[in-house]
């Protein structure tokens, strides 16, 4: 009986039990530590995809409606004060019609998870955030719906902005109600943003809290196994002592000559070996996952680090979960790159939009910049008439932080450039022609590495093209950032360029009306020498009764009564014109004016300032019966009354058409 028990009291405390209990203990640790870490891993992967899936993606909708509101109250606002700005009418339709549900659709699809277990510590589950959604989108709707009514379908036509009381009502209504309720709504999606932003921060928040757990976690539990190996190390070294003295006195023997025997005693120093050297191969990999883990804490995601072997669930898990931090890092730092850059160009469009020449060299030189090219170009399609080729100058390029004075022309189709024109697609090439473009500087030239043709287009149309060259290649998303930037910059030279033909017409009308006046100073003094010539004929009845006859044969007399009926003829003006007295008594003025000229402003303004009481006088082209062209100089006087109204219309017309030849 005492044999087995002293048999069983050495099965227990045998090495081999001793070193499989030590590694038993911190094999169960190593467990709990993957198992604790792993799921804080998925914690993190889950917090993750929340930030990549619902609140970046909230945030961001969040800023294009805000963006869209400034939009909608701009393009309004141009509606009523621009009336041929029909690009702006289309931009306002587009917005109703389709920008703005498409992306009211997208936030409605992302308010459902805004209640979502993740978010409900921070939305409370009263769906505040949403409430105010629905709240600004209601608004929203209630604006378009006005501005629709108010604007869009008060002024259709020409005819509507003349109307003073129409136009006067949506300007009213643009200061009323457009931006004070613009404004309205933009408060509320501040306020939602600045929402969408804390929970921005409290994403980051979370994910920095659990990778700093995960760090304590495992260091704490990377001691503490560290710590049972040593004391397991020191049992065992204590437990092997007598081993170590059994071989010791049998090596002493040995070296004595003496043949030891006696085999009792029976260890093999290979699994002592293997053992210390799975403890430090173990020490070693949990102090390397350490460090690890802080370095993804402090987002140092290009740390290197290797698993212990193809099976290690915390390595793996770790390595898995820098990458989706890295991912989500990168795609942050372009969208943040984009961002900046839409917001830095889109101050230099602004604030300089009256001026094309220093439009374009900000556009060229900042672009180069941010983009980190080498060189570029910016060409502005010419305006040239039907029957002229069209081409495009070179407004600006920009090379080696430096601008160059380059003036050059393309055809529509000619080279790459007038390719990209002319097909109105980018165009992306890294193989190089050696003899396409050079970058210059102080140290020589050599050819670029890519080239970047990407043309100016908003709405199909097409007003220029931009061209980049660098040494390195540009990315997909700085491409398509470009592609952004290009619509921009044609929207803003579409507006330039009509204002500058609006200041050019305004320029040519000016100084037509200065030449009128000049013919009407002229026509004035000889109408005074006519007046003196009448005076002095009727002193002498013989000399009176010989000017009228000379008169008559030349001056045509028509008039009409306050609403422009023609109501008497002289028989110079019916031979003049064709006509018989009765076919034209009673007959409105246009009846001497072709279809076209009848609807234009300047006809129409020319009767109501004769209505007003305003003399009319200058060369006009009128149309006989027959259709023909009958270029006059008249003067129209109005009678008035006692009263001051206008009782009739009295003209005096000359033919001048042999003059006009």
């Amino acid at each position: 009986m005492e044999k087995k028990i002293t048999s069983w009291f050495k099965f227990k405390f045998t090495i081999g039990n001793k070193i499989f209990g030590g590694f038993t203990i911190l094999i169960l640790l190593f467990a709990i530590n993957a198992t604790i870490i792993f799921f804080t891993v998925n914690t993190i992967d889950k917090q993750v995809a929340l930030s990549s899936q619902v609140v970046t993606p909230s945030k961001d909708a969040i800023n294009e409606l805000v963006t869209l509101v400034h939009r909608s109250r701009m393009l309004t606002t141009n509606w009523v004060f621009l009336q041929a700005n029909e690009d702006d009418k289309k931009a306002l339709r587009q917005l109703i019609s389709f920008e703005y549900p498409s992306l009211k659709e997208r936030i409605n699809k992302l308010m459902l998870n805004w209640d979502a277990d993740s978010l409900a510590s921070t939305f409370k589950k009263d769906s505040s955030q949403r409430v105010l959604m629905t709240h600004a989108f209601n608004k929203y709707d209630s604006l378009l719906k006005s501005a629709t009514d108010n604007v869009i379908n008060a002024l259709r036509g020409f005819d509507d902005y003349e109307d003073a009381t129409t136009k006067l009502l949506a300007g009213d209504f643009i200061d009323q109600v457009v931006i004070p309720q613009s404004d309205v709504i933009i408060g509320l999606l501040g306020a939602i943003k600045k929402k969408q932003e804390q929970l921005s921060e409290e994403s980051a928040s979370t994910l920095v809290s659990s990778t700093g757990k995960l760090r304590t976690i495992t260091i704490f539990l990377g001691l503490a196994i560290i710590g049972i190996g040593f004391l397991s190390a020191f049992f065992l070294v204590r437990t092997i002592t007598k081993p170590i003295n059994y071989i010791k006195d049998v090596v002493v023997k040995l070296g004595r000559g003496e043949l030891v025997e006696d085999k009792k005693t029976k260890f093999s120093n290979d699994e002592i070996g293997e053992m210390a050297l799975a403890t430090d191969s173990l020490v070693n990999g949990l102090k390397a996952t350490t460090v690890f883990a802080e370095n993804i804490g402090n987002g140092k995601y290009d740390s290197d680090f290797a698993p212990l072997s193809d099976h290690d669930v915390l390595g793996n898990a770790l390595l898995n979960m820098r990458g989706n931090l890295s991912r989500v890092a990168e795609e942050d730092k372009k969208r943040n790159w984009t961002t900046e850059g839409l917001a830095k160009f889109g101050e230099i469009l602004r604030s300089n939009n009256s001026d094309i020449e220093k439009l374009t060299d900000e556009i060229i030189g900042s672009l180069v910049k941010y983009l980190k090219a080498n060189q570029g170009a910016l060409y502005i399609v010419d305006d040239t008439n039907d029957n002229e080729d069209q081409t495009m100058s070179m407004a600006s390029c920009y090379a080696w932080n430096k601008k160059k004075y380059v003036t050059q022309k393309i055809h529509l189709g000619e080279g790459l450039t007038g390719q990209a024109w002319q097909e109105g697609d980018v165009i992306y090439m890294t193989d190089i022609p050696q003899d396409y473009v050079k970058i210059t500087s102080g140290l020589g030239d050599a050819n670029p590495n890519a080239v970047l043709i990407v043309p100016l287009k908003v709405n199909d149309q097409i007003f220029g093209v931009v061209e980049l060259a660098s040494f390195g290649m540009f990315k997909d998303f700085e491409i398509e950032f470009v592609k952004r930037i290009a619509e921009s910059i044609a929207s803003t030279i579409s507006s330039v360029k009509i204002n500058a033909r609006t200041q050019r017409l305004l320029g040519e009308s000016q100084q037509m009306t200065e030449e009128m006046r000049a013919q009407e100073e002229e026509m004035r003094q000889n109408m005074e020498e006519l007046q003196a010539t009448q005076e002095e004929m009727q002193r002498s009845q013989l000399e009176s009764s010989s000017a009228m006859e000379v008169m008559n044969s030349s001056t045509s007399m028509i008039d009409f009564d306050p609403e422009g009926n023609v109501t008497n003829a002289n028989s110079n003006a019916l031979k003049l014109f064709g006509y018989s007295l009765d076919e034209i008594r009673g007959e409105s003025h246009k009846i001497f004016v072709n279809r076209e000229e009848r609807s234009t402003e300047g006809y129409r303004k020319f009767w109501k300032e004769l209505a007003s009481g305003r003399t009319q006088r200058g060369e006009y082209k009128r149309t006989g019966k027959t259709g023909k062209d009958i270029w006059v100089y008249a003067q129209y006087s109005p009678v008035t009354g006692r009263d001051g109204s206008v009782t009739k219309v009295t003209s005096i017309i000359f033919d001048i058409t042999k003059y006009k030849g």
